[in-house]
């Protein structure tokens, strides 16, 4: 992992968004959500403090993954990042800016928290989407890509915190009419 982070310099913190939204991108179990919107919330925050490469613990980048393991998610995923490529390109010299960086960050950051509680099994699909196609603007330095996702990653988030508002204004109605039988 240490030998990924540093070949890819400022871009790690693309590609560790990317694989932090993936699982997200399909409906999964609560657990999932939770510990990769804790992840990305540590990445992203990174970003909006100006961080140049990502800081992970030590245990972290000592870790290795097995060649077969590798090579299997390489060969799955080359025809999906041919597909993107084949749209995306270096648009928006606003990405060049540690600010607008810093601000993608910000983005990320509430992101991560509305993924953190989001409603279970379909309540981080938006919000998977968005951190997908932040992290593949990231990379590919297209600032279209970064601006829809971004754009995904509001509507999932007030989707988000609108099913936690309607959740608690819920239980509170019916926590007042217990009271007052």
């Amino acid at each position: 992992m240490g030998d990924i982070v540093s070949v890819l310099e400022d871009r790690a913190f693309a590609l560790l968004v990317v694989i932090l939204g993936l699982p997200n991108c399909l409906p999964m179990p609560p657990p999932i959500p939770l510990i990769c919107g804790f992840l990305m919330l540590f990445v992203a925050g990174q970003m909006a403090l100006g961080r140049q490469t990502p800081w992970l613990p030590k245990a972290l980048l000592e870790r290795s993954v097995a060649r077969e393991q590798a090579e299997k998610a390489i060969v799955r995923a080359i025809p999906i990042f041919r597909r993107i490529e084949r749209w995306s390109r270096p648009r928006g010299d606003v990405l060049q800016s540690d600010l607008a960086l810093r601000l993608i960050g910000l983005a990320l950051c509430i992101i991560a928290i509305a993924l953190i509680g989001a409603m279970p099994f379909i309540g981080q699909l938006p919000l998977g989407f968005a951190a997908c196609l932040i992290g593949i603007g990231l990379v590919e330095r297209d600032g279209i890509a970064v601006l829809g996702g971004t754009t995904i990653g509001a509507i999932g988030t007030v989707l988000s915190f609108s099913f936690f508002y309607a959740l608690f204004t819920g239980l509170s109605f019916l926590t007042d009419a217990a009271a007052s039988w």
